[in-house]
């Protein structure tokens, strides 16, 4: 019996792990002291009432025999999928219903979705990048290249026209950095896409964070029905973290190889995933009614404002940042020249504000910090109190 000896090309630690024993270790050893977390993207706001009643509702149908559902189909239940397409509707863009799969989560999709795909294609991702779009395609044997985003570039890394590529994975608004792709710099990757006979896999799950005209959905640009998948989660729009549940959307039309992909993923989750429990879908559609999207943006503008103190924080100090505007992400150069670990551990050492290093994602992040606007807003002006006294010295 063999192992996949792919897994020893990952790194020991996961990132995010690894911040949490770091963390515990100085909790450990200062039990008196208060750490405030700004670090992990997890959202502290409860769910929206509107959802909650869902939640209850699909439940207790579960306990009448009228109302019992037994396993739900693959793809989600038709009137989730459709609510989805509805609200794609209402920024312009145009998904039908039977093109949405109701997922556990974008993070899910966004590493299952190579299970279509052979594994001697090369995997292109933006650097800084989200930890998952590389170990998936590490543990599947593919060979990865990166883009790198830097501050020459806005932390928005565009196509390399000698590269060659045929999975690319996009993150706008980008985490860990906060920028998000104009219309036309998309415009430029679908190009890029067609040209090679690529896929574009774009993870758009904060687009409900976006408050200017950069595009919510990559089938916002032309061509893009012809080369890309798109991933959304609620986590972060609606406060899914605990709850789960996303959607993936894959043009009917998308072919590649002599292969439908429509029907190659349509085939792969009949086989792999039993779909999201009925009271969670229900909850999910709950969120895009009116009342739903309503009491929503309460909690985003919530967020939003958290950002904004962050942000201010870093104009004050004159530290650069990207992000903040259309994210809940603030990434900064680390003061100093310090790296990335090592203002980790002087934040949490002198201020008890826990962030996370940059190089945890990627070569480009080394240098650089991410901090999260989804606190407690007592702790977040606590904690940017507690920045700005220490790097004010």
């Amino acid at each position: 019996m063999k192992v996949n000896r792919n897994f020893d090309n990952l790194v020991p630690n996961y990132l995010f792990a690894e911040i949490a024993k770091r963390t515990a270790g100085y909790i450990e050893e200062h039990p008196d002291q208060k750490v405030i977390k700004l670090g992990i993207g997890d959202v502290t706001l409860p769910l929206a009432p509107v959802v909650v009643d869902a939640l209850k509702k699909g439940a207790d149908e579960l306990g009448v025999k009228e109302t019992f559902k037994g396993y739900p189909v693959c793809e989600g239940y038709a009137f989730v999928r459709e609510a989805v397409s509805n609200y794609y509707a209402s920024f312009g863009v145009s998904v039908d219903k039977d093109e949405i799969f109701i997922s556990d989560g974008a993070k899910s999709d966004t590493g299952n979705i190579g299970d279509i795909f052979g594994t001697e294609n090369t995997v292109l991702v933006t650097d800084p990048v989200y930890p998952v779009y590389v170990d998936s395609n590490i543990m599947a044997g593919r060979k990865i290249v990166y883009a790198p985003s830097t501050e020459e570039n806005g932390f928005c890394a565009m196509p390399d026209e000698s590269v060659q590529a045929d999975i690319i994975y996009l993150c706008s608004p980008n985490n860990p950095t906060g920028a998000a792709y104009t219309a036309d710099q998309l415009k430029i990757w679908v190009d890029y896409a067609l040209k090679n006979d690529a896929i574009i896999l774009y993870d758009c799950a904060y687009e409900a964070f976006i408050t200017d005209d950069c595009p919510r959905s990559i089938f916002a640009i032309d061509g893009a029905r012809q080369c890309a998948i798109e991933f959304c989660s609620l986590s972060k729009t609606a406060g899914f973290t605990g709850t789960r549940c996303g959607y993936t959307v894959v043009p009917k039309e998308l072919e590649r190889d002599g292969h439908n992909i429509y029907k190659l993923w349509y085939r792969r989750e009949a086989t792999k995933f039993n779909g999201v429990s009925y009271p969670v879908q229900c909850a999910a559609a709950a969120v895009f009614s009116e009342e739903g999207q309503r009491q929503i943006k309460e909690n985003l503008d919530y967020y939003k404002e958290n950002a904004r103190i962050i942000c201010d924080a870093m104009d004050e100090l004159g530290i650069y940042y990207t992000g903040g505007k259309n994210s809940p992400y603030i990434w900064l150069r680390c003061p100093n020249g310090m790296g990335s670990w090592e203002f980790f551990d002087y934040l949490l050492s002198n201020a008890q504000v826990v962030g996370t290093p940059g190089e945890g994602f990627g070569e480009c992040g080394k240098g650089y910090f991410r901090l999260t606007s989804f606190g407690d807003r007592e702790n977040t002006i606590e904690a940017v109190e507690r920045i700005k006294k220490l790097l004010s010295k």
